[in-house]
């Protein structure tokens, strides 16, 4: 141990200044390691692959997420203690049961499920067998493959229109389709299944019945027997203005949700949160992480519509901002199964995020775009996403090039905050929607 953290080690509190690892390379991560560099326990910040928003404050390591090899040897080399998983790749290949498994890793705070863990959102088929068991409310589905593709045109004509389908494994928050024709839904489900369109992705396909309401996200923190419930927050998925096109990973944020009362957070709290835990439990399942639960409310009654098993992007530029607590604090307790014991304060403010775009995405779309404007932004939070720094200059570097986060007494003050910032910012082809909250 150093004597910088020796300086910071007290018998009385016993805190530990670490270095850390934060695994990812979008909005959520550079949201992170915002979050951690501001934390008087984090003595060196590292971020891999990271962006050129996380090189300002943090240390990039260019490897993959899923090189597991590249990760060790970063971890061991640079004497991380704690390793943060942004995306979902890592978590649904096993990266929690490597760490497990691996004598000079064992040791290592690694915040994220493990492999039976991440099948909640590996798997949207698991995902519903772990609702059914749990008698946790969700829509009425069935499953089918390749083999049962005619079952699977036969099972939509007894649903009524919308008709959704649901590649079961993951393919990047595009996987899902709604769609109002039954003709095309069974042509989409043959492609889905017979022409693999969203490759092995798509090799089964969950259809569902269709929910009528608004959507919100809740997420929860927890260490697989206790938990904490973070701020709401509810995106918008669709590229078009008014909730049209096609679907993104998500073109803005606001928190907290204004229709979730008390009376309805206790409802999913009580119908949704503490059976999703118990089940978690009772399974004998490894979860020390975030679960990130997309909610339907049909009539008052909230109903799931998907596990996520990591935070949301952009949903986490508008939840992590909030929280006041110290977010080292909460992941060692997380770490070490006793989130019980502390307390999360949430900052009363409202926040919302705007994700600028590249011209063309979800679809094509050129990278290496030089943008401008951001040493003008005033009283708002740029995150990066796709981005890098090339020769003194910040490019596009994806198709979510950075989210515009604001706070304010309310989330159409924060947003207006956001907009008049997003005016001084510019790149090629740049695309934003201006109608974000439009629904609310």
């Amino acid at each position: 141990m150093s004597i910088y953290k020796q300086l910071f080690l007290t018998p009385k509190q016993n805190i530990l200044i670490m270095n850390i690892l934060i695994l990812g390379s979008g909005g959520r991560e550079h949201t992170f390691a915002y979050k951690i560099s501001q934390s008087n326990r984090c003595e060196k910040l590292f971020v891999a692959p990271g962006n050129a928003g996380t090189a300002s404050i943090a240390k990039n390591v260019n490897i993959k997420v899923t090189d597991f090899e590249a990760v060790k040897k970063c971890v061991v080399e640079n004497n991380i203690e704690m390793v943060i998983v942004g995306p979902e790749d890592p978590l649904v290949q096993g990266i929690a049961d490597y760490f497990a498994e691996t004598l000079e890793l064992k040791n290592v705070m690694l915040i994220g499920p493990s492999k039976r863990g991440a099948l909640l959102e590996g798997s949207k088929q698991r995902a519903k067998e772990f609702m059914m068991q749990h008698n946790i409310p969700t829509a009425a589905y069935e499953s089918f493959t390749a083999e049962s593709l005619e079952a699977g045109k036969a099972f939509l004509e007894k649903l009524n229109p919308p008709y959704v389908l649901k590649a079961d494994g993951l393919a990047a928050g595009k996987g899902v389709l709604i769609l109002k024709d039954l003709n095309e839904a069974k042509q989409e489900l043959e492609n889905m299944l017979a022409h693999s369109k969203f490759g092995e992705a798509s090799s089964k396909v969950v259809i569902e019945e269709f929910l009528d309401g608004i959507e919100l996200s809740v997420f929860v923190l927890t260490d697989g027997k206790n938990y904490k419930i973070l701020p709401t927050a509810k995106d918008y998925k669709r590229i078009g203005e008014g909730d049209t096109g096609l679907n993104t990973g998500g073109m803005g944020a606001i928190s907290p949700v204004p229709f979730a009362d008390e009376v309805l957070m206790k409802k999913i709290e009580d119908r949704i949160v503490k059976p999703t835990v118990n089940g978690l439990s009772k399974e004998n399942i490894d979860y020390k992480g975030f679960v990130f639960i997309g909610l339907i409310k049909v009539n008052n009654e909230p109903y799931v519509i998907e596990y996520n098993v990591r935070m949301g992007d952009p949903e986490t530029e508008v939840v992590l901002p909030r929280i006041k607590t110290d977010l080292i604090a909460l992941f060692e307790a997380t770490y070490n199964q006793n989130l019980n014991n502390i307390n999360i304060e949430i900052d009363e403010r409202a926040a919302a995020t705007v994700m600028l775009v590249s011209g063309g995405y979800p679809e094509d779309y050129e990278k290496g775009k030089e943008i401008s404007g951001l040493e003008n932004v005033e009283g708002s939070i740029v995150f990066h996403a796709g981005t890098k720094s090339e020769n003194g200059k910040i490019l596009s570097n994806g198709g979510r090039v950075m989210a515009v986060t604001s706070l304010d007494d309310d989330f159409r003050k924060a947003l207006k905050k956001s907009y008049q910032n997003i005016e001084k910012l510019n790149f090629d082809r740049m695309q934003y929607r201006s109608d974000i909250g439009f629904d609310l």
